[in-house]
């Protein structure tokens, strides 16, 4: 008899340590490249400054400032893409994020001498 309640007892442990044991968790996700991220921010400077070039074609077209401004703004505007690039070809093809920021705050006044 004491044998049976050993052996129960020894099965009810093994139980309970059982129901104690966690499914392995899988590997989490590793993020996103650098590398890409830096290259998708100077993609998105080099879209934001072709947006800006539209908008300068469509205002000397509309009238609204002569030829000569609007190359002068083009200008301006293919300043920032070379600063870009030129930083972009620093770190291997991208921009870091306090780059961008940088450039987008040249954007920016670009974007209040164009006009709405």
């Amino acid at each position: 008899m004491p044998r049976i309640i050993r052996a129960l007892a020894a099965c009810a442990l093994l139980s309970s340590l059982a129901a104690c044991v966690v499914a392995p968790q899988p590997a989490p996700h590793p993020g996103p490249n650098p590398q890409q991220i830096a290259d998708q921010r100077l993609h998105q400077v080099d879209g934001r400054i072709d947006n800006l070039a539209h908008r300068i074609d469509n205002r000397v077209n509309q009238g609204y400032y002569p030829p000569p401004q609007g190359a002068a703004l083009h200008h301006r505007l293919e300043t920032v893409r070379q600063e870009a690039h030129d930083m972009a070809a620093q770190h291997g093809g991208g921009l870091s994020a306090d780059e961008q920021r940088v450039l987008n705050q040249e954007l920016d006044n670009a974007a209040r001498a164009i006009g709405e």
